[in-house]
């Protein structure tokens, strides 16, 4: 088997919360290979997002090592930690987080353009990935022109614009209604799919959480499952 994408090594993070320590993650450790799907559940205040934000390098945990695509990044300084993560990760939030300036097509080129991708490449990058998501007929409307489903689905576009190796996703359908959702689901099950990648989404839906690969559960700043 190839080696994964993300591996989790005994992830620990504490902080202080009214003078006293307080541990939010006890020991993790998880692998995701190139085209699974691990879901993440817990309750709120379980710790969801902070292994999320340690897993996309957008914190550094207190222990453990966190290895990306075979790289240890907790070996790397702040910089090189940031350019693993733009060159390997992509992000999907609850809200969308869409420019509202700009058109659909532009919010899937702007990170293109940014990662040093001349603008004609990333306009065909971007076309794409619309075509991908059931979106070519809405390249040119702005979010205030599209539906929230359309535009969480602009958004798993635009999380893909430079090619990472690995999704992580936080509640990307929570804002949705269940129809939505479900469809929402499934074009980034076909996403994750027809590019290789890795995805870790954490979600409250159960049922959408039983239709990946696996479900990982955390509860008292450990993973189980």
């Amino acid at each position: 088997m190839s080696k994964p994408v993300l591996e989790l090594r005994n992830i620990r993070r504490t902080f202080q919360q009214a003078g006293e320590p307080l541990q939010v993650l006890r020991g993790c450790s998880l692998s995701i290979h190139a085209g699974e799907t691990v879901a993440l559940i817990g309750p709120s205040g379980s710790g969801k997002s902070t292994l999320l934000h340690s897993a996309g390098l957008l914190e550094k945990p207190d222990e453990g090592e966190i290895i990306i695509g075979g790289q240890d990044a907790m070996k790397l300084d702040d910089t090189g930690r940031t350019a693993l993560r733009r060159r390997t990760i992509g992000f999907v939030y609850q809200f969308h987080h869409l420019l509202p300036e700009f058109s659909a097509l532009e919010n899937i080129v702007l990170p293109q353009m940014i990662a040093g991708v001349e603008r004609k490449n990333a306009e065909a990058r971007a076309r794409e990935l619309l075509e991908l998501v059931g979106l070519s007929n809405r390249a040119n409307n702005r979010p205030g022109k599209l539906s929230g489903g359309e535009q969480q689905r602009v958004a798993l576009a635009r999380a893909l614009a430079n090619k990472p190796e690995l999704l992580i996703a936080d509640e990307p359908t929570g804002n949705l209604d269940p129809v939505t959702a479900d469809h929402v689901f499934d074009v980034l099950q076909h996403l994750v799919q027809s590019q290789n990648l890795a995805l870790l989404m954490a979600t409250h839906n159960h049922d959408l959480a039983r239709k990946m690969n696996r479900l990982v559960e955390i509860k008292d700043g450990r993973l189980t499952g």
